[in-house]
Order: structure tokens, then C-alpha cells, then sequence
């Protein structure tokens, strides 16, 4: 009876000012916990702003309440290809003889011609046999575990592995084991002990986004093979950027074809608008396309999204240029840095965490950057660990020597300011 009669006051309220205002008792409870929680991530200094860009993803683009230019050296626009003349004209052309959407899943009426092309090309690109297209890289990671693995599995999972890894391991029966991070004798131990399961699966990031080190993929293969394990690999920070075309993680390391999976994403290198994948053998994307719950109940990815990213392809292929051109100026970047006393983590990856330790200090340093035209963020816990509060500047292809410099300089003069060096 109180919600019918708090109904009633919701729709004279919306007739007067356009927006609903009513609290049940137990919205009232749960407003105040969340105020609670809210209160205390405040008080821990790890509130989280949301900067409004009004500008496209570049190098330099515009923020709310700024009228100035300013830098961008946190975005995943590796290549600087999001807003590039050649992608968007795909994406509009595919708007206009696609649609904007299919308003359906893929299985009733939402797979396209362009999106069986697509996942062509990127089993091709990756140098497998066949590859399904997912909303997101999180939902293509929520969507193998539990239709892949059962309880007479397990899965080995790497420590700091992707939340969305954390998340889609959650959803299977199989046993879950965690390796110290990047440690292949505590994976050796975990393996060891599994060797009555049916399946067991090893996985990792390829690049773990947080600290841009790289996986230890010949180790992991060695121990694959010697204990029949499958590998796993999610390489959303290596797909576009690593190796000499491009190719990832296994690229870069002289491993081609060595992992049985990869999960990777369209929305870092590869165009950056949304998107993700799994690429692997044939037996495993058909198994998907009938049980994956993500790619069975989410809208199939729009039409531009495609083009853009199919466009994107074409271009690295026919041209790896622009991945050469991200090395040298994530080499730049960070030997400068290096130079002025910062400590950086990673080992030659764009991802470039400058470290600070304190979260409060990450957040004000971000914020006086800001102030000298340089937009990067600080991350803190519960990103990263507590204690290990950073910077993570991310370098792209489009950046040019000059910017590369007021960055270095913006770090120098704000960190000599706040007695970081």
C-alpha cells in the first residue's frame, strides 16, 4: 500500500519538475550504506573523477572546463588510429549500408556478412582457424571458463590476471588454482598437483596492463607441453602493438602459434571503439557460438564498430609502420624519464607506470599535470595494490617527439614541485 501511495506523490512530482523523487524504506537503506561507502573512499583519497573530453580521442584533445589544448598520455590509442580519417569514413560507410545496429543477438538475426568477414580476418591475423566476435574483451572472458571447463577441470590462473579473467573464472565448476605472479615454479607445484583433472588450463595476461610486464610465454609453453595443459592467453595490451607486425605478445617473443586461446579486445589498437574476441581452433568457436552466454544473449556488435576495426586491420597489414613508430617513442619516453630520477616499471611496453607509492600523492601529481596541459591519471587501490599507487602514462604511435617532451618536462617540473625527484 506505501509504494502505491508513494507512486501517486512520484507522478505529481514528475508532472512538476520532470524526474522522479520518492524513497521506499528500503531504498532509504541501501542510499545510506552506499553513502557510507562512498564516504570512505573519499576519506582513503581513491575517488575516482571522471574527466569530460569534448573533443575526438587524440593526442591532443579538450576537456570540460578547460578551454586550453591539452596532452592526452592515458588513453589505449596505441596506434592513434580511433579517430583516424580512413576508419571513420569506414565506420560511416558501414552506417549507411548496415544500419546502425541489428537490434538482435547473432544466433536470431544479427550476423552480418561484415561480421563473419571480421572474425575471418582475425583468425587469419592471429594465424588460426577460426574466431567469434564478443561485445567486449570482458565478455569473451566471461563467456569461455564455464562453457568450456567443468568440474572435472581446473584452471591455473596468473595472480594479477585481468578482473574480467577473475570475473569469468568465478562462473566455471572447475577447480581454480592462483601462480604467483609470473612465477613458473609455483605454476610447476599447482600443475604437479592437478594431473588426475581432465583438462587443466594455464592463463595468463599477455601483458598485464597495470605494470606493462610481459608474460613469460616460452616458460609457460615449455610447462604446457611437458604437463598436456592448454594455454590461455588474453592479449587486449599486445594485439596491434607487439612484434614486429603487430601480432602480439607471441610475436614479439618468437613464439608464433604457441598458445592454444587468445582473447583479445577491438578497442585498444585495433580502431578502439568497443569489441572483443576469442581466436583458436575451430572445434572451441563452434562449441561457443552454442553455449557462450555473452555472445548468446548480448546484441551483436554494431556495424561501424566492424568496419572500423576490419579497416584497422587492413591498414596494420598492409603497412606495420605505425608499430615501429610506437617503439621508438615508447623507448624515447621512457629513457627520458629514467634519466630524470623517475622509477618506472616494464620492460619496453607503451604501458609505463611511473611509480609513487602513495595514492593521495598519484592523485595530486595527476592533478597538477593537468595544470601544465598533460592529461594522465593516477590509479590506486582497488586497482592496483595498496602501496603501489601509480601513474600509468601509455604512449601512442600518433604522439610526436615534441609532445613526447613536454610530457618529460610536465613530469620534472611538477615532480621537483611536490619532491618526487
Amino acid at each position: 500500500m506505501a509504494r502505491v501511495v508513494l507512486a501517486k506523490a512520484c507522478q505529481l512530482h514528475i508532472a512538476k519538475h520532470g524526474c522522479v523523487r520518492y524513497s521506499t524504506e528500503a531504498q532509504a537503506v541501501m542510499n545510506e550504506a552506499m553513502n557510507e561507502v562512498m564516504t570512505s573512499i573519499h576519506e582513503a583519497g581513491t575517488y575516482k573523477p571522471e574527466r569530460v573530453i569534448v573533443t575526438r580521442q587524440a593526442a591532443s584533445i579538450r576537456v570540460a572546463g578547460n578551454s586550453n589544448d591539452i596532452l592526452n598520455f592515458c588513453a589505449n590509442n596505441y596506434l592513434g588510429l580511433s579517430s583516424h580519417p580512413e576508419v571513420v569514413n569506414a565506420a560511416k560507410k558501414a552506417l549507411d549500408d548496415y544500419g546502425s545496429g541489428l537490434s538482435s543477438t547473432r544466433f536470431i538475426c544479427g550476423t552480418q556478412d561484415i561480421h563473419k568477414e571480421l572474425e575471418e580476418k582475425l583468425a587469419r591475423f592471429h594465424k588460426r582457424e577460426d574466431a567469434i566476435l564478443y561485445a567486449s574483451c570482458f565478455d569473451a572472458n566471461a563467456g569461455i571458463f564455464e562453457a568450456l571447463l567443468t568440474p572435472e577441470d581446473a584452471v591455473i590462473s596468473d595472480e594479477l590476471n585481468h578482473a574480467s579473467i577473475i570475473d569469468g573464472i568465478r562462473l566455471c565448476k572447475a577447480q581454480r588454482h592462483r601462480y604467483k605472479h609470473m612465477d613458473v615454479n609455483d605454476l610447476e607445484s599447482i600443475l604437479k598437483k592437478t594431473q588426475d583433472c581432465r583438462m587443466r588450463m594455464i592463463v595468463t595476461d599477455g601483458v598485464f596492463s597495470m605494470d606493462g610486464d610481459i608474460a613469460p610465454l616460452k616458460e609457460l609453453v615449455s610447462l604446457a607441453d611437458t604437463f598436456k595443459a592448454l594455454l590461455f592467453v588474453d592479449d587486449c595490451h599486445g594485439t596491434g602493438l607487439l612484434g614486429e607486425t603487430g601480432r602480439g605478445t607471441e610475436e614479439l617473443l618468437g613464439l608464433d602459434g604457441c598458445s592454444d586461446i587468445i582473447n583479445s579486445t577491438l578497442g585498444k589498437a585495433l580502431g578502439g571503439a568497443a569489441g572483443g574476441y576469442t581466436t583458436g581452433p575451430k572445434p572451441l568457436i563452434d562449441m561457443l557460438r552454442q553455449k557462450s552466454r555473452p555472445y548468446l544473449f548480448s546484441n551483436t556488435l554494431p556495424p561501424p564498430v566492424v568496419a572500423s576495426a576490419s579497416k584497422v586491420l587492413d591498414m596494420i597489414t598492409d603497412d606495420p609502420s605505425l608499430v615501429s613508430q610506437l617503439a621508438k617513442n615508447t623507448k624515447h619516453f621512457r629513457d627520458r624519464m629514467t634519466a630524470a630520477g623517475f622509477t618506472i616499471w616494464g620492460k619496453g611496453h607503451p604501458i609505463c607506470p611511473v611509480m609513487f607509492g602513495d595514492a593521495s600523492l598519484a592523485r595530486r601529481f595527476s592533478e597538477e599535470m593537468l595544470k601544465r596541459g598533460v592529461f594522465v591519471i593516477g590509479f590506486s587501490f582497488p586497482v592496483v595494490p595498496k602501496g603501489k599507487a601509480r601513474i600509468r602514462v601509455q604512449i601512442s604511435a600518433a604522439h610526436s617527439e615534441e609532445e613526447i617532451e613536454r610530457c618529460v618536462e610536465a613530469f620534472i617540473e611538477t615532480g621537483k614541485e611536490l619532491k618526487v625527484i
